[in-house]
């Protein structure tokens, strides 16, 4: 199931949706505010943005401006039905649009079309001459094949799947092999040394994952 950040400014409205993705196994966050979306999404991963266009403050297309790094899928909710919003919307990157009011059904069968074309999409991960196959856990390096152990592998996935966003050596521990690892933290940064290495990407610059500490991945 997915994490989705819900952005209504109409508490009924934000509670119904919220109440219905649970029940369907969902978990969510929930904000009222464009302004607060930035800062949920720089502490949290979000597989899907539900994002009301019209909010006090910051509205929803500033909101998309905002976030577009990301690149999180994002339908936008809206009582506005002109075409020529739809069509800002899409321009903008929404991968659905959704018109107020609206069936809860329609908008779960919506969500489930847009995570899974999303899966998809994000089952291979390429930067440069790099490509990670997540599916088949196979990394090449331009046409070769690179072998990878297989901690390697999960601390990989685990900084491709949460880019953006920053993580503590405890965190990474967490999320790559479990609660129950009890071995030196530090070893993030021996096995992030030999990712760099292996993935020749030891010499370049520019940062595409962002750790909360002070070795950062780059590339």
């Amino acid at each position: 199931m997915a994490h989705i950040l819900v952005v209504e400014d109409e508490q009924p409205i934000n509670d119904l949706i919220t109440m219905n993705l649970k029940l369907v196994g969902h978990t969510y966050s929930k904000a009222y505010t464009g302004v607060e979306v930035a800062g949920i999404l720089e502490k949290e991963r979000a597989d899907l943005v539900l994002l009301d266009v019209m909010l006090p403050g910051l509205d929803g297309f500033a909101v998309m401006e905002q976030i577009a790094p990301l690149r999180i899928p994002v339908i936008l909710i809206t009582a506005r039905h002109a075409l020529s919003d739809r069509i800002k919307g899409f321009e903008l990157g929404a991968d659905d649009y959704i018109i107020k009011p609206f069936e809860i059904l329609e908008l779960l069968a919506r969500i489930n079309v847009v995570l899974r074309r999303n899966e998809q999409a994000s089952a291979v991960f390429t930067c440069d001459n790099v490509e990670v196959r997540l599916t088949e856990r196979q990394v090449r390096v331009g046409q070769l094949p690179v072998e990878l152990t297989a901690r390697e592998f999960e601390l990989l996935e685990v900084l491709i799947r949460n880019r953006n966003i920053a993580l503590s050596r405890e965190k990474l521990l967490e999320l790559a092999w479990g609660y129950d690892y009890a071995g030196d933290t530090r070893t993030v940064d021996v096995h992030i040394r030999q990712l760099r290495k292996k993935l020749g990407w030891e010499e370049r610059i520019r940062t595409v994952f962002k750790l909360g500490y002070r070795l950062e991945v780059q590339v």
